[in-house]
């Protein structure tokens, strides 16, 4: 059966619960994983969370797989995954396939510019 992104997308904000900057930064203090899946050019352009992980989408199942043949280690089953993107599509799709993954403790941050616009800590290019 066909689907589209948006219906996608609806069903991985359905699995996976939102959190707000608040609230990511107070799991990021108690040792949350925050995770940016967007690509490497908006990186550059705009910076990340200070601290997160770069994974892009079309490479987390990749890293996050501890059976992968390339994970990154950063990642655990039992360690909480905060994840975050452009605009929050991505990062909720992302979330979906880490719990499809076997991890249980995934939350979708949404959009870097919310994380910004509260004041979050960001690292910038080139600093």
């Amino acid at each position: 059966m066909p689907t589209s992104v948006k219906q996608m997308i609806e069903a991985a904000n359905a699995e996976v619960p939102r959190v707000s900057p608040v609230e990511a930064q107070r799991m990021i203090a108690e040792g949350a994983l925050v995770v940016d899946v967007r690509d490497a050019p908006e990186l550059a352009q705009s910076g990340r969370i200070a601290g997160a992980l770069h994974v892009s989408r079309g490479m987390l199942e990749f890293r996050a797989d501890p059976d992968s043949p390339s994970p990154d280690l950063h990642f655990a089953l039992d360690r909480p995954v905060i994840v975050y993107c452009a605009s929050g599509g991505r990062s909720a799709l992302a979330g979906r396939v880490l719990k499809e993954l076997g991890y249980r403790k995934v939350y979708n941050l949404g959009a870097f510019k919310d994380w910004v616009a509260a004041g979050g800590a960001v690292d910038r290019p080139g600093s």
